[in-house]
């Protein structure tokens, strides 16, 4: 699947490139340039557009929302490579050690200010919601700090993981759905949705961090993992299965949560979305 030919992508591009052309030049434009040109997928903000999308909105009318979504997702990537002092991201120098700690702390609070102005238009409720979200993944990141103090059981871990990576997912989908006048019934099926699959993405991640798989990523620190987890009380083979076993179980509650949805184009790339960043990962390990 080469997701950098649907057209959600090619729309979140453009959003995100017509923003950082308004800006002054200056070391922080440059910042802000190599954060967000780093090549990311894009998977919130298209997932943002699509639930807008089932829910008979416009992408017109919910691009910014979707870029506020993806300009919190890069602050989140700078303050985690802070604090866990990151080398290389997505095959390149990270923006800590590129620019410096300070410049990259200065960009990452600029990507958080301009993530509120693009979610702005939107009412109290999304508002909420996004705030919410973001106070999520801070917790989030205490949580993981805790973990590696050797503080982490199963339920610690998932706490830990849906407030850090899947409380994103989750707004991202359901902030799409009210961008499309869904009701609240409605945007919650969405937020199910996108916290299993936000669950899913963060164990395939850990699984592949664990089995040293992952290759365009590097920092001097890393958080626990759910293999780690399982490793207290069996085999390292055995970790790893029982944490495939996680994914696919956290994949079908989001198909089924999906198959829910009105059947559209929209709903059929959520589903191709759904395996891209889970299942066809672990393909080859």
């Amino acid at each position: 699947m080469n997701i950098e030919e649907w057209e959600e992508y090619r729309y979140v591009e453009s959003g995100i490139s017509a923003f950082i052309a308004q800006m002054e030049e200056s070391r922080l434009k440059e910042i802000v340039e190599h954060v967000c040109n780093a090549g990311g997928k894009r998977i919130r903000p298209i997932i943002l557009l699509l639930a807008s999308e089932i829910c008979s909105g416009s992408y017109h009318k919910s691009l910014s929302a979707a870029l506020a979504i993806e300009m919190m997702h890069s602050a989140s990537l700078i303050h985690d490579d802070l604090l866990d002092q990151g080398i290389i991201r997505r095959n390149l120098p990270s923006a800590p050690e590129k620019f410096g700690h300070s410049w990259a702390l200065l960009c990452g609070d600029y990507l958080l200010a301009k993530s509120i102005e693009f979610i702005s238009p939107y009412g109290e409720k999304v508002i909420r919601n996004f705030g919410k979200a973001g106070m999520d993944m801070a917790e989030g990141e205490v949580l993981d700090l805790g973990l590696d103090e050797g503080n982490c059981g199963e339920s610690s871990y998932f706490e830990c993981v849906y407030k850090k990576t899947a409380s994103l997912f989750a707004i991202s989908a359901s902030i799409g759905a009210y961008t499309g006048r869904a009701d609240d019934a409605l945007a919650e099926r969405f937020n199910l949705f996108g916290n299993s699959l936000g669950t899913a993405y963060q164990i395939v991640d850990d699984i592949l961090e664990f089995l040293e798989v992952v290759e365009s990523k590097e920092s001097k620190f890393t958080s626990e993992t759910l293999p780690h987890v399982y490793m207290k009380n069996m085999s390292k083979e055995e970790a790893v299965e029982k944490s495939v076993d996680a994914v696919k179980l956290h994949v079908n509650a989001a198909k089924e949560t999906l198959i829910t949805f009105k059947a559209c184009p929209a709903r059929d790339k959520l589903f191709q979305i759904t395996d891209y960043i889970t299942v066809d990962m672990l393909e080859n390990i």
